[in-house]
């Protein structure tokens, strides 16, 4: 209990099931505040384990490194921020947005920290790693096994977990996300892998991690790799694949090796061809009547975007350069910040007007003023640059993350949030707390 280590693997498991048990809840008939409070357990469990950690040491795990200062510096700017008054800043938050806000953008500090307090062994690290690919495991094949054996309308039968539980507004697919498909256009869909996280996109981010952590040498390694890599083809998320093959690239300057550029170049191609083909042999499902005439109206209001997945005017993609292209506008405008619960998710679900949306640094902006975004950049590349140092095969998932966090609010998704923190967090200690024991 003075070492939680127990609570990281609990959350490795946990977060990636979480989404669907809650979904299933919401159809099984447990909705509201019952269903509210099921699903704080993931804060209660994180909250503890930072307790249990700050007890055993009687003090903040804090070694007065940049990285250390710097979220403490990230922490206190958000704290402020949600104690100003909206009407200071111009933002319209309602507390509880403000709330809801918070607890998003300091969920990262916290698993950081909790991350710095285990001092994990080698051994400890070696297991967390296997959680983690096991965990990705379960994802892919559950994924893989859902996109082509389960309909699409049971999902439908549980989108109230989105609307009714989160205050989520999704028009497209019967109350279901957007991305829950791939539309080709001409009434032309297919599904995309979504997993457990019933989300195309969290899921990419888990397994881009989690391929960072195979050790391709072990004889189980490579048809590991091949697994979570197939499904993250199937999730459809090319910003994914562009951070996997980015950090690959980033690897091979840093080693000076040509094996991650091979590797690059392998994902890159298999990932435009896959992409480019999925029409051809992706796992096709129908809209309703009522769903097809909202996507008609929705072509009807963008006639300039494209169908080719590959191209940069394709809808999904042009909205991401869009988002980002206006929320840094908003910033720069507007550097002050509007105030915590002004931006993404936390905005749409408290239905405030949406200042910024998609891109993590954007958000913060938004919500912590420039001061805010450029503290957590900074925190971002000091940790960075400390996991390196250590373990590197931490430090290119983390880089991963900070990559696709260009046009999406990466520690949005809990998982990443918490346990690539936590873990950076760890590996951002000092050499004789973080050797490593595992070959990426």
């Amino acid at each position: 209990m003075r070492r939680p280590v127990w609570a990281l693997h609990v959350l490795i498991v946990g977060l990636a099931l979480h989404n669907v048990a809650m979904a299933l809840l919401w159809r099984a008939g447990l909705r509201g505040n019952a269903l509210t409070v099921v699903a704080a357990w993931k804060d209660v469990l994180l909250l503890v384990a930072l307790l249990l950690v700050v007890r055993a040491r009687r003090r903040l795990p804090f070694d007065g490194t940049a990285a250390d200062w710097l979220a403490l510096a990230f922490a206190a700017i958000v704290v402020v921020y949600g104690l100003l008054p909206q009407s200071w800043l111009g933002g319209g938050a309602t507390h509880k947005g403000v709330l809801y806000a918070a607890r998003h953008d300091l969920l990262p500090v916290g698993a950081y920290f909790l991350g710095r307090g285990l001092e994990l062994t080698g051994r400890e690290r070696s297991r967390l790693c296997h959680t983690v690919l096991a965990t990705a495991a379960i994802v892919a094949a559950f994924g893989l096994v859902d996109v082509y054996a389960v309909p699409l309308s049971f999902w439908r039968h549980a989108a109230g977990w989105f609307s009714d539980q989160l205050g989520l507004t999704y028009t497209g697919v019967s109350g279901l996300p957007e991305n829950f498909v791939y539309n080709a256009g001409g009434g032309v869909v297919f599904r995309r892998l979504t997993s457990t996280f019933l989300s195309p996109l969290a899921t990419s981010y888990l397994l881009v991690v989690a391929l960072f952590f195979v050790p391709i040498r072990r004889r189980w390694g490579l048809p590991l790799a091949l697994l979570l890599f197939a499904a993250l083809l199937w999730t459809h998320t090319r910003s994914a694949l562009v951070a996997l093959a980015a950090v690959l690239v980033l690897r091979a300057l840093l080693r000076r090796s040509v094996r991650p550029l091979g590797w690059a170049v392998v994902v890159a191609s298999i990932g435009l061809a896959f992409v480019g083909g999925y029409d051809h042999f992706g796992p096709r499902t129908h809209f309703t009547a009522s769903e097809l005439k909202v996507q008609e109206q929705i072509a009807r209001s963008h006639p300039q975007v494209s169908n080719d997945p590959t191209s940069l005017n394709e809808s999904s993609t042009s909205e991401h350069l869009a988002s980002l292209r206006d929320g840094a506008r908003t910033v720069l405008r507007h550097p002050w910040g509007f105030g915590l619960g002004n931006a993404g998710v936390t905005a749409a679900r408290t239905h405030v007007a949406v200042k910024a949306g998609e891109s993590t640094y954007t958000e913060l902006g938004v919500e912590t003023g420039l001061a805010g975004a450029l503290l957590f950049i900074a925190w971002s590349l000091a940790l960075f640059r400390s996991a390196l140092r250590n373990v590197a095969w931490i430090a290119s998932a983390f880089a991963a993350v900070l990559v696709l966090g260009l046009q999406t609010d990466v520690i949005g998704v809990p998982w990443i949030a918490v346990v690539v923190w936590a873990l950076a967090g760890d590996a951002a200690s000092g050499p004789s707390r973080s050797a490593t024991a595992t070959t990426s």
